[in-house]
């Protein structure tokens, strides 16, 4: 198999020979898990969290991305590559948002390390395929909740191969995590009910809230692409410029894991406001706490904290 070949390919693949791996792996690995936690290495903070609500105190999660990485563009440092290489299992977004990591996942694989794409149970139909990225999927699913419960699947699957004598935990916690995201969806739904429909567009740095705009009835505009390593062409930006003055946008946002440089010039040029700035590769820093306008407290460093931080940014700057 080619270097070149593409995560995309390589999960289907995997896929054809996955059953009796992962056999031999529940049977190698299932008597030491019996006592001792399962070390788990995840790529971005919304898979790490992710992974430690179905896990609970079976595993020790070590995330290689913190709170304003931008995934598109991280690079392994020699301790992630260690923390990889030394975890049990190892679980990451796929559909080519870790891009750089790509190459050091792929050899993982074929070397028989678990190594699971959580997107793998996203059912194809349901995933976006952007006519300027032909061929390759929108990885940006966690913006619509309903899409990222998904996710909960495959690793409730992984794990309970490799730890069979706890699978009914893991299962038990999949099925409460699916629960509160299918509650973080319709809270949003609720919250979003007082923006008119003429004010529903969503205008950021880059292209990742195109499932968000499906899934609350927004339309969404990026500055950049799909991924942060494209950069905004004057023409796109004098585009948009004209676009918010011409349907009269209250606001525009920036992002926590992207340059502002593009928006800031936008909201100079046309005299919009910026509403704020939006959650989007990576969650917040743990710990911090906001409240949003209906009292409602949450944590920004969890994934139900980033969905309701950005819900309510929206909402208050666009009413």
């Amino acid at each position: 198999m080619q270097n070149a070949i593409s995560m995309h390919a390589f999960i289907k693949v995997r896929l054809v020979f996955r059953t009796s791996l992962t056999l031999l792996a529940g049977i190698l690995f299932a008597t030491s898990y019996a006592a001792d936690v399962i070390r788990i290495a995840a790529t971005t903070t919304m898979v790490a969290d992710l992974v430690r609500s179905v896990a609970g105190d079976r595993a020790e999660v070590t995330g290689l991305m913190g709170p304003g990485v931008d995934p598109h563009l991280y690079k392994a440092t020699a301790p992630d590559i260690n923390t990889l290489q030394s975890a049990d299992v190892i679980f990451y977004n796929g559909l080519h948002l870790e891009g750089r990591l790509a190459d050091i996942l792929v050899k993982l694989g074929r070397r028989n390390k678990p190594v699971y794409a959580v997107t793998e149970s996203i059912p194809e139909e349901k995933l976006l395929e952007p006519a300027e990225f032909k061929g390759h999927y929108d990885p940006h699913v966690w913006f619509d909740p309903r899409l990222w419960a998904h996710c909960i699947e495959t690793v409730v699957n992984a794990l309970a191969e490799i730890d069979p004598d706890h699978a009914d935990g893991y299962r038990q916690r999949g099925a409460a995590t699916e629960q509160a995201y299918q509650n973080h969806y319709q809270w949003g739904l609720d919250y979003l009910t007082t923006i008119p429909e003429k004010q529903r567009v969503l205008i950021t740095s880059h292209d990742a809230y195109n499932y968000f705009g499906r899934a609350f009835d927004f339309r969404v505009i990026g500055v950049q692409g799909i991924s942060t390593q494209s950069e905004a062409g004057l023409a796109d930006m004098v585009k948009i410029i004209e676009f918010i003055k011409k349907n009269d946008i209250k606001a525009i946002f920036v992002e926590s894991s992207v340059s502002p440089a593009a928006i800031q010039r936008i909201s100079e040029a046309s005299g919009c406001a910026i509403g704020g700035e939006l959650f989007s590769d990576a969650m917040g820093l743990p710990g911090h706490i906001e409240k949003a306008d209906d009292g409602t407290s949450f944590d920004v460093g969890t994934y139900e904290g980033m969905v309701k931080a950005n819900i309510s940014t929206i909402a208050d700057a666009l009413r």
